[in-house]
């Protein structure tokens, strides 16, 4: 690392100084209310003891903390800037293609730009975003029951070890840890704003996430546990059809989820996750609206938290709640998301 960061009783009196010559280098997570901020930030001061100090927004997001809405640690990007569609339009027409900085140059772009553009928007690179398509190809493989050599040959990496790293880097799990017959059975859906993973139980949905979401392994584990299961690769019937609902959703014919889901969370949290369920598409609220329908009006962080915390996204719209002022606020599967959703669901209305 080219920046050491200081000890935490510095940071800490940084941090009640709102000190400016830290951002950018260091931010605070808050355990007690799930958000991440810079030092800067004028939001009320936590306690030391629950202020963790990190050099990264990646290493926030990959242990589930959510930006603060005061300081902005992630800039806002609602819409797409018109050469990362560019991209996305080249990378659908060849999807099969082994994508490097030469392919980006041939298109008339500079590196530089599309690696900053692609990390504003998805907090990965280009290129990145391109590997993890490629690990569905092997993902998809291994569903079939096939070996991992085959996997890995199908998802074109010369390396049994890229592949084997690749996938632990997903899943948390090497890849031939994952059997058919497990408890919790994983499956990759490809959907118009990118790959997500579903997890079912013969009867359940457990989960639905965007692959890009950093806090997927740690759901992932956290899951395993909840369940008392391990976890394989294959197709469930809450899988199948939530697929199908995704489908219908996408092409403007159906916004109705009928998927049976199971909710992991206080009696608190899944209060709040039935009432976004009853948040009609092509509407938003506040968190403070949701609130005052669970007959909690003073609870407005607890709810945010809880809207954090859902692991089941798009069926559960916690992408229909906004800030009190009109602004996306954060979604873990990024704004740009939410703010397509949001378009897409203008449909419904």
């Amino acid at each position: 690392m080219l920046f050491t960061l200081p000890d935490n009783e510095c940071l800490y009196q940084a941090l009640l100084k709102r000190a400016t010559r830290f951002d950018g280098q260091v931010f605070v997570c808050v355990e007690s209310t799930g958000v991440f901020c810079r030092l800067s930030c004028p939001a009320r001061k936590p306690k030391p003891e629950n202020c963790h100090f990190v050099d990264s927004v990646q290493a926030c997001l990959e242990t589930g903390y959510r930006p603060c809405k005061r300081c902005r640690p992630l800039q806002q990007m609602a819409q797409a800037e018109p050469l990362v569609q560019q991209l996305l339009d080249a990378f659908e027409r060849r999807p099969e293609q082994r994508w490097s900085e030469a392919n980006i140059i041939e298109l008339g772009l500079d590196v530089t730009t599309v690696r900053r553009a692609f990390k504003r928007q998805f907090g990965m690179t280009f290129l990145e975003l391109a590997r993890l398509r490629r690990l569905r190809e092997g993902f998809a493989t291994l569903a079939e029951g096939s070996s991992v050599i085959d996997a890995q040959q199908q998802a074109g990496y010369a390396s049994a070890s890229a592949f084997r790293l690749a996938f632990a880097r997903l899943l948390g799990c090497a890849p031939g840890s994952l059997k058919p017959d497990a408890l919790l059975l994983a499956d990759w859906i490809s959907t118009p704003l990118g790959d997500m993973i579903a997890v079912s139980s013969a009867s359940h949905l457990h989960l639905l996430e965007f692959v890009g979401r950093r806090a997927l392994q740690t759901e992932l584990r956290r899951l395993q546990t909840q369940v008392k299961g391990n976890l394989g690769i294959g197709l469930h019937p809450p899988t199948r059809q939530v697929r199908e609902e995704l489908q219908h959703y996408f092409s403007g014919t159906s916004a109705c989820f009928a998927t049976p889901l199971a909710l992991h969370g206080s009696a608190f949290a899944q209060s709040v996750w039935q009432e976004l369920m009853r948040i009609p598409p092509g509407t938003t609220c506040s968190y403070g609206d949701v609130a005052k329908r669970i007959d909690q009006p003073t609870a407005t962080r607890a709810v945010a938290r809880a809207n954090g915390a859902n692991q089941i996204a798009i069926v559960i719209p916690c992408h229909r709640v906004i800030g009190a002022d009109g602004s996306l606020t954060g979604y873990g599967g990024g704004l740009w998301r939410k703010q397509r959703l949001l378009e897409v669901e203008q449909h419904y209305s």
